[in-house]
């Protein structure tokens, strides 16, 4: 859905959840909260996102977004890293959201997960990622695992801790992407 709000007021509003999500956690924030943050109307918010979640998720997203689109390092393996450096922080509260609270939310929220994840910025960045290695002639473009990128790392961002181990921090990330995503893509 295309953002309608009016220019820069978009970016208050999201900066309005971001701050409050910060200080209060998923849980304690209120459409009004944003509201009142983002010096707007309610029913504004109510119009143009419809629920919390759904306004949540957008905040995420577009803060994903601007984040993770600058990534070009000119090679595979530097792109991987810091997107593994990016989603790490995020994963462990560095980046600025609490996920551990988002986390909470998503076991009991489906609306939550629904918004959250399904259109999360991640799977864009990957697949442009991509794209530009089979370009550059880094990865093959018959490669069979092409396809399984975004699963693979998107995965294990956001999966390790449904298996009862800790966040997966960027440490963590790049061992993976070492171990399991590069030999396979970069093999010849």
């Amino acid at each position: 859905m295309a953002d309608r709000t009016p220019a820069g007021q978009g970016d208050e509003i999201y900066s309005a959840v971001l701050d409050l999500l910060r200080e209060v956690g998923y849980d304690a924030l209120t459409l009004d909260a944003v509201a009142a943050g983002a010096r707007v109307d309610r029913d504004t918010l109510r119009r143009r996102w419809g629920s919390r979640p759904r306004l949540v998720a957008a905040a995420v997203r577009r803060r994903d977004c601007a984040r993770l689109s600058s990534v070009d390092t000119g090679s595979l393996r530097g792109d991987l890293h810091e997107i593994a450096r990016i989603v790490g922080e995020d994963r462990r509260g560095r980046g600025g959201v609490p996920f551990a609270a988002l986390n909470r939310a998503l076991e009991s929220d489906p609306e939550l997960v629904a918004a959250l994840y399904g259109e999360k910025a991640e799977p864009e960045t990957l697949r442009r990622v991509v794209e530009r290695a089979v370009r550059r002639g880094e990865v093959a473009p018959d490669n069979p695992a092409l396809e399984f990128v975004a699963d693979l790392v998107v995965g294990v961002a956001y999966g390790r801790s449904a298996i009862g181990e800790e966040e997966a921090d960027a440490a963590y990330l790049v061992r993976y992407l070492e171990a399991s995503v590069l030999p396979v893509l970069l093999r010849r």
